[in-house]
């Protein structure tokens, strides 16, 4: 399979419950590679709340997705992945929840997320050799939602805007909603997502991601955090 962009994820483990449900809602599953059933909710089109983020899976950005540098190789980028985990302690945190983020609603992190943020830290840092420089087209595309100095800093150093300090980790679940569609998927999700969350929320792998042919991304590989 042939890759466009590579991102490195948080990928929920696959056999648990609430994972399962998740990648229902969002209507794909990137570790198998193939569409999903949605789930029947009265009152709620699903597949038009979760559009937006279906193609990218259910994950946490820990490494935003990029174009590999024409000098580095898929190789050489795999192996750095393994090098980089294997460094990296299991991140443990108190649980997760349904939040809202503006107009969309997704899962964010209870308890201290120092170690969390450090995880991702290290991703963005150590693994920037491989991304190509950022396109004009793209840094005009971002600069134009309305960056504060710190954001536009990390798009033209990092070449996107919500890392390190400005990193705020979540595993998406909606598209941008009005505010009617947005209040009645959160009672949804509280009702149908919430019960199945993990207390305490651990994070024992990365996930290396390609984004393919099709528009989706697909799970290339997990590396074990064995720091």
């Amino acid at each position: 399979m042939t890759f466009t962009r590579y991102a490195i994820y948080f990928a929920p483990p696959a056999g648990a419950e609430w994972t399962k449900f998740a990648t229902s809602w969002l209507g794909w599953d990137m570790e198998a590679g193939k569409q999903v059933t949605h789930p029947i909710v009265e009152g709620i089109d699903v597949v038009a709340v979760t559009e937006v983020p279906r193609k990218y899976g259910l994950h946490a950005t820990l490494k935003p997705p990029f174009r590999l540098r024409n000098d580095k190789t898929f190789v050489a980028l795999y192996e750095a992945c393994g090098s980089l985990a294997s460094r990296q302690p299991p991140v443990s945190l108190d649980g997760l929840e349904i939040a809202r983020f503006g107009r969309f609603l997704a899962l964010r992190p209870l308890g201290e997320t120092q170690a969390l943020n450090a995880l991702a830290a290290a991703c963005v840092r150590e693994l920037d050799k491989f991304r190509a420089p950022t396109s004009e087209a793209e840094l005009t595309r971002r600069r134009a939602a309305g960056l504060t100095p710190e954001q536009g800093a990390n798009l033209v150093q990092w070449g996107y805007p919500f890392v390190l300090d400005a990193f705020r980790f979540h595993i998406t679940l909606s598209g941008k909603l009005d505010k009617p569609t947005l209040r009645a998927t959160q009672d949804v999700l509280q009702s149908h997502l919430a019960p199945l969350l993990p207390r305490p929320f651990q994070i024992t792998d990365l996930a290396l991601t390609g984004e393919a042919e099709d528009g989706r991304f697909h799970l290339i590989h997990r590396y074990a955090l064995s720091g």
